[in-house]
Protein backbone atom coordinates (compact mmCIF):
# COMPACT_ATOMS: atom_id res chain seq x y z
CA UNK A 1 0.00 0.00 0.00
CA UNK A 2 1.45 3.36 -1.05
CA UNK A 3 1.95 6.34 1.27
CA UNK A 4 -0.75 8.23 -0.65
CA UNK A 5 -3.26 5.41 -0.13
CA UNK A 6 -2.40 5.25 3.55
CA UNK A 7 -2.80 9.02 3.93
CA UNK A 8 -6.19 8.88 2.20
CA UNK A 9 -7.29 5.96 4.37
CA UNK A 10 -6.16 7.87 7.45
CA UNK A 11 -8.19 10.94 6.58
CA UNK A 12 -11.18 8.87 5.47
CA UNK A 13 -11.17 7.15 8.86
CA UNK A 14 -11.05 10.46 10.70
CA UNK A 15 -13.66 12.26 8.60
CA UNK A 16 -15.96 9.23 8.36
CA UNK A 17 -16.13 8.66 12.09
CA UNK A 18 -16.47 12.39 12.76
CA UNK A 19 -19.42 12.64 10.36
CA UNK A 20 -21.29 9.91 12.24
CA UNK A 21 -20.90 11.81 15.53
CA UNK A 22 -21.95 15.06 13.84
CA UNK A 23 -25.08 13.49 12.36
CA UNK A 24 -26.46 12.56 15.75
CA UNK A 25 -25.46 15.94 17.20
CA UNK A 26 -27.27 17.84 14.44
CA UNK A 27 -30.24 15.50 14.64
CA UNK A 28 -30.80 15.65 18.39
CA UNK A 29 -30.13 19.35 19.06
CA UNK A 30 -33.38 20.72 17.51
CA UNK A 31 -35.49 18.02 19.18
CA UNK A 32 -34.04 18.84 22.59
CA UNK A 33 -34.55 22.56 21.96
CA UNK A 34 -38.22 21.90 21.15
CA UNK A 35 -38.62 19.78 24.30
CA UNK A 36 -37.02 22.44 26.47
CA UNK A 37 -39.08 25.23 24.91
CA UNK A 38 -42.32 23.36 25.53
CA UNK A 39 -41.26 22.72 29.11
CA UNK A 40 -40.50 26.41 29.64
CA UNK A 41 -43.90 27.38 28.24
CA UNK A 42 -45.98 24.73 30.02
CA UNK A 43 -43.93 23.90 33.09
CA UNK A 44 -44.78 20.21 32.71
CA UNK A 45 -42.39 17.97 34.67
CA UNK A 46 -42.58 15.29 31.96
CA UNK A 47 -41.19 17.70 29.38
CA UNK A 48 -38.38 18.69 31.74
CA UNK A 49 -37.45 15.03 32.23
CA UNK A 50 -37.53 14.47 28.48
CA UNK A 51 -35.18 17.41 27.95
CA UNK A 52 -32.74 16.10 30.57
CA UNK A 53 -32.80 12.50 29.35
CA UNK A 54 -32.26 13.20 25.64
CA UNK A 55 -29.96 16.11 26.48
CA UNK A 56 -27.68 13.79 28.43
CA UNK A 57 -27.32 11.48 25.42
CA UNK A 58 -26.63 14.52 23.24
CA UNK A 59 -23.84 15.70 25.56
CA UNK A 60 -22.13 12.28 25.55
CA UNK A 61 -22.13 12.18 21.76
CA UNK A 62 -20.98 15.81 21.48
CA UNK A 63 -18.01 15.38 23.80
CA UNK A 64 -16.67 12.31 21.99
CA UNK A 65 -17.35 13.90 18.60
CA UNK A 66 -15.22 16.93 19.46
CA UNK A 67 -12.16 14.70 19.79
CA UNK A 68 -12.52 13.37 16.26
CA UNK A 69 -13.02 16.90 14.92
CA UNK A 70 -9.82 18.15 16.53
CA UNK A 71 -7.78 15.35 14.98
CA UNK A 72 -9.26 16.09 11.57
CA UNK A 73 -8.24 19.76 11.79
CA UNK A 74 -4.64 18.78 12.53
CA UNK A 75 -4.54 16.39 9.58
CA UNK A 76 -5.05 19.18 7.08
CA UNK A 77 -1.68 20.59 8.05
CA UNK A 78 0.17 17.37 8.84
CA UNK A 79 -0.92 15.07 6.02
CA UNK A 80 -2.18 17.47 3.34
CA UNK A 81 0.16 20.44 3.38
CA UNK A 82 -0.07 20.73 -0.41
CA UNK A 83 -3.74 21.65 -0.04
CA UNK A 84 -2.85 24.38 2.46
CA UNK A 85 -0.12 25.74 0.18
CA UNK A 86 -2.37 25.86 -2.87
CA UNK A 87 -5.79 26.76 -1.43
CA UNK A 88 -5.09 27.91 2.12
CA UNK A 89 -6.02 31.50 1.23
CA UNK A 90 -9.47 30.29 0.15
CA UNK A 91 -10.11 27.03 1.95
CA UNK A 92 -8.74 28.26 5.27
CA UNK A 93 -11.35 30.99 5.81
CA UNK A 94 -14.44 28.77 6.16
CA UNK A 95 -12.44 26.23 8.16
CA UNK A 96 -11.35 28.94 10.60
CA UNK A 97 -14.93 30.21 10.93
CA UNK A 98 -16.16 26.67 11.54
CA UNK A 99 -13.58 26.22 14.28
CA UNK A 100 -14.59 29.49 15.95
CA UNK A 101 -18.29 28.58 15.79
CA UNK A 102 -17.98 24.95 16.88
CA UNK A 103 -15.12 24.95 19.37
CA UNK A 104 -15.76 28.35 20.93
CA UNK A 105 -19.34 29.56 20.53
CA UNK A 106 -21.18 26.23 20.40
CA UNK A 107 -19.21 24.60 23.21
CA UNK A 108 -19.56 27.71 25.39
CA UNK A 109 -23.33 27.84 24.95
CA UNK A 110 -23.58 24.10 25.60
CA UNK A 111 -21.53 24.37 28.80
CA UNK A 112 -23.74 27.19 30.05
CA UNK A 113 -26.85 25.13 29.22
CA UNK A 114 -25.50 22.03 31.00
CA UNK A 115 -24.61 23.86 34.21
CA UNK A 116 -27.47 26.34 34.05
CA UNK A 117 -30.20 24.03 35.31
CA UNK A 118 -31.89 25.67 38.30
CA UNK A 119 -29.52 28.63 38.18
CA UNK A 120 -30.59 30.62 35.09
CA UNK A 121 -33.95 32.20 34.26
CA UNK A 122 -36.06 29.95 32.07
CA UNK A 123 -35.94 32.28 29.09
CA UNK A 124 -32.15 32.52 29.20
CA UNK A 125 -31.77 28.78 29.64
CA UNK A 126 -34.02 27.99 26.68
CA UNK A 127 -32.22 30.59 24.57
CA UNK A 128 -28.94 28.80 25.26
CA UNK A 129 -30.10 25.46 23.82
CA UNK A 130 -31.41 27.25 20.72
CA UNK A 131 -28.03 28.98 20.40
CA UNK A 132 -26.37 25.56 20.65
CA UNK A 133 -28.61 24.37 17.82
CA UNK A 134 -28.03 27.48 15.72
CA UNK A 135 -24.24 27.33 16.08
CA UNK A 136 -24.24 23.60 15.32
CA UNK A 137 -25.93 24.23 12.00
CA UNK A 138 -23.78 27.31 11.36
CA UNK A 139 -20.75 25.09 11.89
CA UNK A 140 -22.16 22.59 9.39
CA UNK A 141 -22.68 25.41 6.89
CA UNK A 142 -19.05 26.53 7.03
CA UNK A 143 -17.84 22.96 6.63
CA UNK A 144 -20.04 22.52 3.56
CA UNK A 145 -18.76 25.82 2.15
CA UNK A 146 -15.20 24.52 2.50
CA UNK A 147 -16.12 21.14 1.05
CA UNK A 148 -18.15 22.77 -1.72
CA UNK A 149 -15.00 24.60 -2.83
CA UNK A 150 -13.19 21.26 -3.09
CA UNK A 151 -16.05 19.83 -5.14
CA UNK A 152 -16.50 22.88 -7.41
CA UNK A 153 -13.89 25.64 -6.86
CA UNK A 154 -15.43 29.08 -7.40
CA UNK A 155 -14.78 32.67 -6.31
CA UNK A 156 -11.00 32.61 -6.73
CA UNK A 157 -8.14 33.09 -9.15
CA UNK A 158 -4.80 31.29 -9.40
CA UNK A 159 -1.65 33.40 -9.36
CA UNK A 160 1.79 31.83 -9.31
CA UNK A 161 0.35 28.40 -8.61
CA UNK A 162 -1.58 29.62 -5.55
CA UNK A 163 -5.34 30.22 -5.27
CA UNK A 164 -6.52 33.60 -3.97
CA UNK A 165 -10.06 34.44 -2.90
CA UNK A 166 -11.69 37.04 -5.18
CA UNK A 167 -15.44 36.55 -4.64
CA UNK A 168 -16.43 35.50 -1.13
CA UNK A 169 -20.12 35.67 -2.06
CA UNK A 170 -19.68 33.13 -4.86
CA UNK A 171 -18.07 30.70 -2.44
CA UNK A 172 -20.84 31.22 0.14
CA UNK A 173 -23.57 30.51 -2.43
CA UNK A 174 -21.83 27.64 -4.22
CA UNK A 175 -24.61 25.19 -5.23
CA UNK A 176 -22.30 22.31 -4.35
CA UNK A 177 -22.36 23.64 -0.78
CA UNK A 178 -25.95 24.87 -0.35
CA UNK A 179 -27.79 21.89 -1.82
CA UNK A 180 -25.48 19.46 -0.05
CA UNK A 181 -26.02 21.31 3.24
CA UNK A 182 -29.81 20.96 3.00
CA UNK A 183 -29.42 17.30 2.08
CA UNK A 184 -27.02 16.58 4.96
CA UNK A 185 -28.92 18.66 7.54
CA UNK A 186 -32.26 17.00 6.83
CA UNK A 187 -30.59 13.59 6.80
CA UNK A 188 -29.24 14.41 10.26
CA UNK A 189 -32.72 15.45 11.45
CA UNK A 190 -34.03 12.17 10.11
CA UNK A 191 -31.29 10.33 12.02
CA UNK A 192 -32.14 12.18 15.24
CA UNK A 193 -35.85 11.50 14.87
CA UNK A 194 -35.33 7.82 14.09
CA UNK A 195 -32.93 7.52 17.03
CA UNK A 196 -35.45 9.00 19.47
CA UNK A 197 -38.25 6.84 18.05
CA UNK A 198 -36.07 3.72 18.13
CA UNK A 199 -34.97 4.16 21.74
CA UNK A 200 -38.60 4.84 22.71
CA UNK A 201 -39.63 1.65 20.91
CA UNK A 202 -37.01 -0.27 22.91
CA UNK A 203 -38.66 0.83 26.13
CA UNK A 204 -42.10 -0.13 24.82
CA UNK A 205 -40.74 -3.60 24.05
CA UNK A 206 -39.24 -3.77 27.57
CA UNK A 207 -42.61 -2.61 28.95
CA UNK A 208 -40.89 0.19 30.87
CA UNK A 209 -43.12 1.98 33.33
CA UNK A 210 -42.35 5.32 31.64
CA UNK A 211 -45.03 4.80 28.98
CA UNK A 212 -46.16 8.43 28.65
CA UNK A 213 -42.55 9.64 28.60
CA UNK A 214 -41.60 7.46 25.65
CA UNK A 215 -44.96 7.89 23.95
CA UNK A 216 -44.36 11.66 23.76
CA UNK A 217 -40.74 11.10 22.69
CA UNK A 218 -41.70 8.67 19.96
CA UNK A 219 -44.31 11.02 18.54
CA UNK A 220 -41.87 13.92 18.42
CA UNK A 221 -39.19 11.74 16.80
CA UNK A 222 -41.53 10.50 14.06
CA UNK A 223 -43.06 13.90 13.38
CA UNK A 224 -39.57 15.31 12.82
CA UNK A 225 -38.13 12.32 10.92
CA UNK A 226 -40.94 12.04 8.36
CA UNK A 227 -40.65 15.45 6.63
CA UNK A 228 -36.86 15.42 7.13
CA UNK A 229 -36.57 12.11 5.27
CA UNK A 230 -38.69 13.43 2.41
CA UNK A 231 -36.61 16.61 2.05
CA UNK A 232 -33.34 14.65 2.30
CA UNK A 233 -34.42 12.33 -0.51
CA UNK A 234 -35.62 15.26 -2.62
CA UNK A 235 -32.39 17.24 -2.22
CA UNK A 236 -30.40 14.16 -3.11
CA UNK A 237 -31.94 14.34 -6.57
CA UNK A 238 -31.70 18.15 -6.70
CA UNK A 239 -27.91 17.77 -6.74
CA UNK A 240 -27.83 15.61 -9.88
CA UNK A 241 -27.88 18.45 -12.49
CA UNK A 242 -25.07 20.23 -10.64
CA UNK A 243 -23.14 16.96 -10.53
CA UNK A 244 -23.50 16.47 -14.28
CA UNK A 245 -22.27 20.03 -14.93
CA UNK A 246 -19.36 20.14 -12.49
CA UNK A 247 -18.16 16.53 -12.12
CA UNK A 248 -19.18 14.66 -15.28
CA UNK A 249 -16.89 11.69 -14.60
CA UNK A 250 -18.59 10.98 -11.27
CA UNK A 251 -21.97 11.28 -12.98
CA UNK A 252 -20.87 8.99 -15.82
CA UNK A 253 -19.72 6.38 -13.28
CA UNK A 254 -23.29 6.33 -11.96
CA UNK A 255 -24.68 5.55 -15.41
CA UNK A 256 -27.48 3.04 -15.04
CA UNK A 257 -28.07 4.12 -11.45
CA UNK A 258 -29.37 7.64 -12.18
CA UNK A 259 -31.67 8.18 -15.15
CA UNK A 260 -30.50 11.73 -15.80
CA UNK A 261 -26.94 10.70 -16.74
CA UNK A 262 -27.73 8.07 -19.34
CA UNK A 263 -26.20 10.26 -22.07
CA UNK A 264 -22.76 10.31 -20.39
CA UNK A 265 -20.23 7.57 -21.16
CA UNK A 266 -17.13 7.05 -19.02
CA UNK A 267 -14.91 6.62 -22.09
CA UNK A 268 -16.11 9.87 -23.66
CA UNK A 269 -15.66 11.85 -20.43
CA UNK A 270 -12.21 10.32 -19.91
CA UNK A 271 -11.16 11.48 -23.38
CA UNK A 272 -12.48 14.99 -22.69
CA UNK A 273 -10.62 15.24 -19.39
CA UNK A 274 -7.37 13.97 -20.93
CA UNK A 275 -7.69 16.66 -23.58
CA UNK A 276 -8.38 19.28 -20.92
CA UNK A 277 -5.93 18.30 -18.14
CA UNK A 278 -3.38 16.04 -19.85
CA UNK A 279 -2.67 12.34 -19.62
CA UNK A 280 -4.00 10.48 -16.60
CA UNK A 281 -6.76 8.24 -15.33
CA UNK A 282 -9.65 10.44 -14.23
CA UNK A 283 -12.06 7.63 -13.38
CA UNK A 284 -13.05 7.25 -9.72
CA UNK A 285 -13.43 3.72 -8.29
CA UNK A 286 -16.41 1.96 -9.84
CA UNK A 287 -17.68 0.94 -6.40
CA UNK A 288 -18.96 4.47 -5.76
CA UNK A 289 -22.05 3.31 -7.68
CA UNK A 290 -22.57 0.73 -4.92
CA UNK A 291 -22.22 3.50 -2.32
CA UNK A 292 -24.92 5.42 -4.19
CA UNK A 293 -27.22 2.38 -4.20
CA UNK A 294 -26.66 1.89 -0.47
CA UNK A 295 -27.48 5.54 0.25
CA UNK A 296 -30.55 5.62 -1.97
CA UNK A 297 -31.92 2.21 -1.01
CA UNK A 298 -31.45 2.77 2.69
CA UNK A 299 -33.06 6.21 2.41
CA UNK A 300 -36.17 4.77 0.77
CA UNK A 301 -36.36 2.03 3.40
CA UNK A 302 -36.12 4.50 6.28
CA UNK A 303 -38.81 6.70 4.75
CA UNK A 304 -41.11 3.69 4.35
CA UNK A 305 -40.54 2.54 7.93
CA UNK A 306 -41.20 5.89 9.55
CA UNK A 307 -44.32 6.52 7.43
CA UNK A 308 -45.72 3.14 8.50
CA UNK A 309 -44.85 3.92 12.12
CA UNK A 310 -46.48 7.32 11.78
CA UNK A 311 -49.70 5.70 10.54
CA UNK A 312 -49.62 3.34 13.52
CA UNK A 313 -49.60 6.32 15.87
CA UNK A 314 -53.36 6.50 15.26
CA UNK A 315 -55.03 5.37 18.50
CA UNK A 316 -51.66 4.04 19.70
CA UNK A 317 -51.78 1.00 17.40
CA UNK A 318 -47.98 0.73 17.64
CA UNK A 319 -48.40 -0.27 21.31
CA UNK A 320 -50.41 -3.31 20.28
CA UNK A 321 -48.41 -4.15 17.15
CA UNK A 322 -45.01 -5.15 18.54
CA UNK A 323 -43.34 -5.80 15.13
CA UNK A 324 -43.58 -2.05 14.47
CA UNK A 325 -41.54 -1.37 17.59
CA UNK A 326 -38.93 -3.93 16.49
CA UNK A 327 -38.72 -2.32 13.05
CA UNK A 328 -38.15 1.13 14.53
CA UNK A 329 -35.47 -0.26 16.83
CA UNK A 330 -33.69 -1.95 13.92
CA UNK A 331 -33.97 1.27 11.90
CA UNK A 332 -31.77 3.27 14.31
CA UNK A 333 -28.44 2.55 12.52
CA UNK A 334 -29.89 2.84 9.00
CA UNK A 335 -29.54 6.66 8.65
CA UNK A 336 -25.86 6.33 9.54
CA UNK A 337 -25.37 3.60 6.94
CA UNK A 338 -27.00 5.84 4.32
CA UNK A 339 -24.82 8.77 5.44
CA UNK A 340 -21.62 6.78 5.01
CA UNK A 341 -22.71 5.75 1.53
CA UNK A 342 -23.39 9.37 0.61
CA UNK A 343 -20.13 10.59 2.10
CA UNK A 344 -18.09 8.00 0.17
CA UNK A 345 -19.90 8.91 -3.04
CA UNK A 346 -19.21 12.62 -2.56
CA UNK A 347 -15.57 12.40 -1.49
CA UNK A 348 -14.16 9.38 -3.32
CA UNK A 349 -16.17 10.19 -6.43
CA UNK A 350 -14.12 13.30 -7.22
CA UNK A 351 -10.81 11.42 -7.35
CA UNK A 352 -8.09 11.91 -8.46
CA UNK A 353 -8.70 15.51 -7.38
CA UNK A 354 -8.61 17.17 -3.98
CA UNK A 355 -9.65 20.51 -5.50
CA UNK A 356 -11.60 19.38 -8.52
CA UNK A 357 -9.84 20.18 -11.78
CA UNK A 358 -7.06 22.12 -10.07
CA UNK A 359 -5.14 20.08 -7.46
CA UNK A 360 -4.66 16.32 -7.48
CA UNK A 361 -4.57 14.17 -4.37
CA UNK A 362 -0.96 13.23 -5.08
CA UNK A 363 0.08 16.91 -5.23
CA UNK A 364 -1.81 17.77 -2.04
CA UNK A 365 -0.23 15.12 0.16
CA UNK A 366 2.57 15.90 2.61
CA UNK A 367 5.72 13.86 2.15
CA UNK A 368 5.52 12.25 5.55
CA UNK A 369 4.48 8.86 6.81
CA UNK A 370 1.04 8.10 8.18
CA UNK A 371 -0.37 6.83 11.45
CA UNK A 372 -3.25 4.93 9.86
CA UNK A 373 -3.22 1.86 12.09
CA UNK A 374 -3.08 3.81 15.35
CA UNK A 375 -5.77 6.26 14.22
CA UNK A 376 -8.09 3.48 13.11
CA UNK A 377 -7.73 1.89 16.52
CA UNK A 378 -8.27 5.26 18.23
CA UNK A 379 -11.47 6.02 16.35
CA UNK A 380 -12.76 2.49 16.74
CA UNK A 381 -12.25 2.93 20.49
CA UNK A 382 -14.07 6.27 20.43
CA UNK A 383 -16.93 4.82 18.38
CA UNK A 384 -17.26 1.84 20.73
CA UNK A 385 -17.19 4.15 23.76
CA UNK A 386 -19.83 6.41 22.19
CA UNK A 387 -22.17 3.55 21.34
CA UNK A 388 -21.63 1.89 24.72
CA UNK A 389 -22.30 5.07 26.71
CA UNK A 390 -25.33 6.05 24.63
CA UNK A 391 -26.74 2.52 24.89
CA UNK A 392 -26.15 2.54 28.64
CA UNK A 393 -27.96 5.84 29.21
CA UNK A 394 -30.72 4.90 26.77
CA UNK A 395 -31.37 1.57 28.55
CA UNK A 396 -31.35 3.15 32.01
CA UNK A 397 -34.19 5.45 31.10
CA UNK A 398 -35.08 8.88 32.52
CA UNK A 399 -35.08 7.75 36.16
CA UNK A 400 -31.27 7.57 36.13
CA UNK A 401 -30.61 10.85 34.31
CA UNK A 402 -27.67 12.82 35.70
CA UNK A 403 -27.85 15.98 33.58
CA UNK A 404 -28.81 19.00 35.68
CA UNK A 405 -29.40 16.95 38.83
CA UNK A 406 -32.91 16.11 39.96
CA UNK A 407 -35.87 17.88 38.31
CA UNK A 408 -36.29 21.30 39.85
CA UNK A 409 -39.86 21.11 41.08
CA UNK A 410 -40.02 17.45 42.08
CA UNK A 411 -43.80 17.57 41.76
CA UNK A 412 -45.86 14.66 40.49
CA UNK A 413 -46.41 14.73 36.75
CA UNK A 414 -49.64 16.09 35.38
CA UNK A 415 -51.82 14.11 32.99
CA UNK A 416 -50.09 14.14 29.61
CA UNK A 417 -52.96 13.84 27.17
CA UNK A 418 -52.23 17.40 26.08
CA UNK A 419 -48.68 16.45 25.07
CA UNK A 420 -49.81 15.07 21.72
CA UNK A 421 -48.11 17.05 18.97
Amino acid sequence: MTDETLARLQFATTAGFHWLFVMLTLGLAPLIAVMHTRHALRGTPLLERMTRFWGQIYVVNYVLGVVTGLVMEFQFGLAWSGLAEYAGNVFGAPLALETIVAFFAESTFLGMWIFGWGKLPKAVHVTLIWLVTLTAYASAYWIMVANGFLQHPVGHEVRGGVAYLTDFGAMLTNPNAINALVHAATAALMAGGVFVAGVSSYHFLKRTAEREFFRASLRLGLFVATPAAFVALYYGFVQIPTLVDTQPMKAATLQGHIDDVGFLRVEDVQAQLVQRFGAGDYRPPSWIATAFDVMQGTGYLIFLLIVVALVLLYRDWYLRFRPAAYLLLVAVPLPFVAALGGWLLREVGRQPWVVYGELTTAAARSHVGSMTASLVLLFLALAVADVALIARYARRGPAATDLGGAPGDGQPERPTASLAL
